[in-house]
């Protein structure tokens, strides 16, 4: 995949980028970002809530977490959504809508498993169905970051990945807000039932996409190999299996060669100050003190609007002006926005929770109580700056892959993005027992610091190669 820039197109309107991209693939977009934003909290929150009321033991619930690493490590079967055509549906659907359609039948399947059990006396069938939904889920996000990459340019994927996640959202308020509200009504194996009903929004959006074209040559050395080995059945399969595990990556270090070590060094440090902030942004909350409805309406309500706005701002600036200066902004608006929280912790007095005698008390004052204006001001700049950083980040990754192998280069790139935040998210507690809630804050704005060098840096070697392409050659 090239890079390209949206500065020759000319500056567009939302409406106009809207129009450009299409309103099939956008709806279709929205359709099928809900079906993958509704299986997630199956495997997380929502799960645990049913659980718990259920009364299994916080350490029985604790192991249900497991079944997320599917997310992790979905990178180690995405070759096969990229080179296995599935029999009778590849023939009907084409490759990409095929394996989103798999993924789709495995999860709404898995739902209605879950909804035939009860924790009480069929923990087994839940866990199994839990399992389940997470490989279908992950299996699903391979199979529509591919589709997503293959059927729009580069211009418009920062477009696309922001109506993505205004779907997506959508579905992650369906399966969390939504599923409690109807287990209070009618009981979770009711919620589940319904959950896998609405996963049929998402089987419409198969049916409504269009199939990408896939591309004539492979790259990474495919072609050279499977040449040579035709006729062969044991070099054929030899073949076939470095085409689809081997080549896509052998392709990366190829066309990128030395700056693929930097760009992968990028994708891994441009949210890990998100990432270790997030940890200890709803501790913080609670230790403000900021009660549970007070956190919930600001940060899970509006916060998810605010975060939603940054998403769909950069998608719109992505298509008037490239997603190299999308990324580098995202980047300077990332780091800078987590000094909000260390303003936050400065101009209150902090409400800390500690423990008397194994009683918790906070010396928080009646006539002290917290600022919920200063709070919605702390989470919309952090909000916003997340929304439009990630953005800015998947339609990065999403340019640098090889639309032959693009579920796999994509799946690979987004394993290894969350990574680092998580083994580093872990000590974020040591860190705030350690500084203090506004050093830690600070710190974690010049964690993002990194991220705004490697961009520049990246921007500058993609300038130099664009120079050198256009250079006359001298014969």
């Amino acid at each position: 995949m090239t890079d390209t820039s949206a500065a020759g197109s000319g500056r567009r309107s939302l409406l106009d980028s809207v129009m450009a991209l299409g309103w099939r693939r956008s709806a279709v977009m929205l359709l099928l970002g809900f079906a993958a934003g509704l299986p997630i909290l199956l495997v997380f929150s929502t799960l645990s809530a049913w659980l718990r009321l259920e009364g299994v033991s916080r350490t029985e619930i604790g192991f249900f977490a497991w079944a997320g690493m599917a997310y992790t490590f979905k990178f180690m079967w995405s070759p096969l959504v990229d080179r296995l055509p599935l029999p009778l549906l590849d023939r009907l659907l084409g490759r990409r809508r095929s394996w989103i359609l798999l993924a789709q039948i495995i999860v709404i399947g898995a739902i209605l498993l879950a909804s035939s059990a009860t924790p009480s006396t069929g923990l087994f069938v839940i866990a199994l169905a839990t399992v389940m939904i997470a490989f279908g889920s992950a299996t699903q996000d391979i199979a529509l970051d591919a589709w997503r990459i293959d059927v729009a340019e580069d211009e418009y994927q920062a477009l696309l990945v922001a109506i993505y996640q205004w779907g997506y959202r959508f579905g992650m308020i369906a399966a969390g807000a939504g599923a409690l509200v109807m287990a209070d009504f009618g009981g979770f194996s009711f919620a589940y039932t319904v959950l896998a009903g609405l996963m049929l929004i998402g089987v419409a959006g198969v049916f409504l996409a269009p199939e990408p074209k896939r591309p004539d040559a492979l790259g990474g050395g495919s072609e050279a190999i499977e040449g040579a080995v035709k006729g062969n059945p044991v070099g054929e399969a030899a073949a076939w299996l470095y085409s689809a595990v081997v080549a896509p990556f052998v392709d990366f270090i190829v066309r990128y060669r030395w700056i693929a070590l930097l760009i992968l060094t990028l994708i891994g440090a441009y949210r890990l100050n998100d990432f270790v902030l997030g940890f200890m942004a709803y501790p913080f909350y609670v230790d403000m003190g900021y009660t549970l409805s007070e956190i919930g309406a600001v940060s899970k309500v509006y916060g998810v609007f605010a975060m939603l706005g940054g998403a769909m701002l950069a998608g719109i600036a992505a298509t008037r002006w490239g997603v190299y200066p999308v990324l580098m902004v995202g980047a300077i608006i990332s780091a800078v926005s987590a000094l909000a929280f260390t303003w936050l912790a400065l101009v209150q007095p902090t409400g800390e929770i500690t423990l008397v005698n194994g009683v918790a008390m906070t010396p928080w004052p009646q006539e002290k109580d917290p600022s919920i204006l200063f709070l919605t001001l702390a989470i919309t700049a952090e909000n916003v700056a997340g929304g439009w950083a990630g953005t800015a980040l998947i339609a990065y990754m999403s340019s640098l892959t090889n639309r032959a192998f693009s579920a796999t280069q994509y799946a690979l790139f987004s394993s290894f993005y969350a990574l680092p935040g998580k083994l580093f998210g872990g000590f974020s507690g040591i860190m705030v027992d350690s500084l203090g809630y506004a050093n830690f804050f600070t710190t974690t704005a010049l964690i993002g610091a990194p991220a705004v060098l490697l961009v520049w840096i990246v921007m500058r070697w993609r300038a130099a190669r664009e120079v050198a392409a256009h250079k006359p050659q001298i014969s």
